[in-house]
């Protein structure tokens, strides 16, 4: 566990971690990926200020490692735009609205030295679900690429519970191949891994307040 205590992950707040921030996009979407040709727009000065965006970063021993954005209520017009195609064809876009708001997962990237383990993933996910739910918010919706060998598609369907619905070829970045939507009910993943009775699901939820834990245990 003491890997997991050197790795930290905090709310972006200040123009000093965005550019730490940006240095992870450099090293991973843009130098090692190509997916962009500049990381500036990916997160810009504005993005500090906005309340339906959180950004998070990791570190570890003040070098930044990783980074994580949640977006709040993404418009469902945005993934209706992409052309979906549905995989799981039990999924219905108006009940998925009525079960209450969603906050979409994007821009998860850790760099290259730090991919050996889980802790850098792990402490992203972890500050920005206690944000999410804190914030009311009982939904995550995330798009994985499916051929890259850094993809994070097992961690999210294996270990958090999230369920592809729908693939699709166009996005806002420059890959190619096919994007995979996951969606997740927090309260569904929250009683699954409660009831493994595993670390991981400490590990997630050690500081949560018993408010929060109350709004999922029933």
């Amino acid at each position: 566990m003491r890997l997991f205590k050197l790795t930290r992950a905090k709310r972006v707040e200040t123009e000093a971690d965005r550019q730490k921030a940006l240095a992870v996009l450099r090293a991973t979407y843009r130098d090692e990926k190509g997916w962009i040709l500049d990381a500036e727009p990916m997160f810009l000065a504005s993005d500090l200020e906005r309340n339906d965006i959180s950004w998070f970063l990791a570190t570890k021993r003040d070098k930044p490692v990783g980074v994580l954005r949640v977006f709040y209520d993404p418009p469902i017009e945005q993934y209706l735009k992409y052309d979906l195609k549905l995989v799981d064809r039990s999924f219905d876009v108006a009940a998925f609205k009525e079960r209450g708001p969603v906050a979409e997962i994007g821009r998860f990237a850790v760099v290259p030295e730090r991919r050996g383990g889980i802790a850098v993933a792990l402490s992203l996910m972890r500050a920005a679900t206690r944000e999410v739910v804190s914030r009311g918010y009982v939904q995550l919706v995330t798009d994985v690429f499916e051929n890259d060998p850094h993809s994070p598609f097992g961690f999210h369907t294996r270990v958090f519970g999230f369920r592809l619905v729908a693939t699709h070829e166009v996005g806002e970045l420059r890959y190619k191949g096919r994007r995979m939507t996951l969606l997740l009910d927090i309260k569904v993943a929250y009683q699954s891994l409660k009831s493994r009775g595993k670390w991981f699901f400490r590990a997630m939820t050690k500081d949560w307040t018993r408010t929060m834990h109350k709004g999922f245990a029933t």
